[in-house]
């Protein structure tokens, strides 16, 4: 691992700040507004190589990696994106195309990633339930074996893009839970086509990322060929856990890259507003709230990227994309409030963008996975007893 800028990483950093700029907070201010998903930055994502950077250049991608993916969404969220940033990326050019690059077969990967690379292809992600939120072993969508079909039945909830996308990758139960020696045994992955008759597709009203549909996903009796089982059967989990590390630097990339976003944009108005005759950010008042927990998300983008080498090594590395993911999030929630408190009354309002913001951060602290999991997860790694 190096600290060196490669020219590569270069052109991405250089590349998303250009894309930001033409899809700037007054762009995404509007497509909240509307409720509509951001059709053209989606395609200018595509024209950029943004959706194939994971991908392999034999399918028409990139053939780089985390280091690369990690870089352009926090470029894209701190440069004028925001959440959208992560939002738009980590679920196909991250989750969908690892999981398929690791686990799928060759047809798969054939007709999958070579769509993903272009950004002609959509995927939603089908792993949380009603009954299953961070316990994801207690799945109880179920897939049953019928001829050379599975029967899929069950229901998922805050499915993201599922009201548009081609593709979702869901996380089933091909044997129950009952009858396994572990809970990871028994979990099997489908990429399911959206348009097959059963699925039923419910948007959720949400406090924010309203360009895009989060989801209740109903599956009744939908009947998937066994060439669209990733991976083993029963033997999902495995496949699972290398693409939930993705989403966790993904959203990573998120919290610092947010909390930069709006810390900038705080300082340039405490650099213009004047009270008493001077700038109020001259104030320790207002610089010093902002630029501690600035100082702490510049150590969690450190750690995002020990996590990113880590994974691109074929290392373990759930430990530190906990850390990165757990750490990025406090930071950049105390940056984005304190940024907000800059602004005064002004911070409420809408056009400073900052409100937004805050809406957006404060669901990185429940998702991918809930801070209070990811401590759960590094206490046992540094010598807890397991509590859960």
């Amino acid at each position: 691992m190096t600290f060196e800028t490669s020219p590569e990483h270069s052109m991405i950093a250089s590349t998303a700040t250009e894309i930001a700029e033409q899809f700037g907070p007054e762009y995404w201010r509007q497509k909240e507004e509307n409720e509509a998903f951001a059709e053209d930055f989606w395609d200018e994502l595509g024209e950029a190589g943004f959706h194939g950077l994971a991908v392999p250049e034999e399918y028409g991608g990139a053939g780089m990696g985390m280091q690369e993916l990690g870089l352009a969404m926090e470029t894209l969220c701190a440069e004028g994106c925001g959440m959208a940033g992560t939002w738009y990326l980590v679920l196909t050019a991250g989750m969908a195309a690892v999981g398929i690059k690791q686990h799928g077969d060759e047809q798969q990967k054939e007709t999958y990633l070579t769509d993903i690379a272009t950004g002609d292809r959509n995927f939603s992600i089908g792993i949380t339930e009603p009954e299953a939120g961070t316990n994801t072993l207690n799945v109880a969508t179920t897939a049953e074996k019928d001829g050379d079909e599975y029967v899929l039945n069950g229901q998922k909830a805050w499915i993201t893009f599922s009201d548009r996308a081609d593709n979702m990758i869901l996380v089933t139960r091909t044997t129950p839970r009952s009858e396994v020696d572990r809970g990871t045994d028994g979990i099997s992955l489908f990429i399911v086509d959206m348009d097959s008759p059963g699925i039923e597709v419910s948007p959720i009203e949400k406090h924010a990322m309203n360009y895009s549909k989060s989801c209740e996903v109903f599956l009744e009796d939908v009947r998937v060929p066994e060439a669209d089982l990733l991976g083993e059967e029963g033997d999902g989990w495995r496949a699972l856990v290398s693409m939930l590390n993705p989403e966790r630097i993904g959203f990573a990339a998120a919290g610092v890259g947010i909390g930069k976003l709006a810390a900038h944009t705080a300082i340039d108005y405490a650099n213009d507003r004047e009270v008493f005759g001077d700038p109020i950010g001259t104030h320790q008042a207002v610089s010093f709230p902002i630029t501690k927990p600035y100082a702490r998300l510049e150590a969690a983008k450190l750690m995002r990227q020990k996590a990113e080498w880590l994974y691109d090594q074929g290392e373990d590395c759930g430990y530190e994309t906990n850390i990165a993911k757990a750490t990025a999030v406090e930071a950049g929630i105390e940056t984005v409030k304190q940024s907000m408190q800059a602004f005064g009354g002004w911070g409420y309002a809408t056009e400073y963008d900052v409100e937004r913001w805050w809406r957006e951060i404060n669901l990185t602290r429940l998702a991918p996975v809930s801070q209070q999991m990811a401590y759960n997860h590094l206490s046992q790694e540094i010598g807890f007893p397991k509590s859960y």
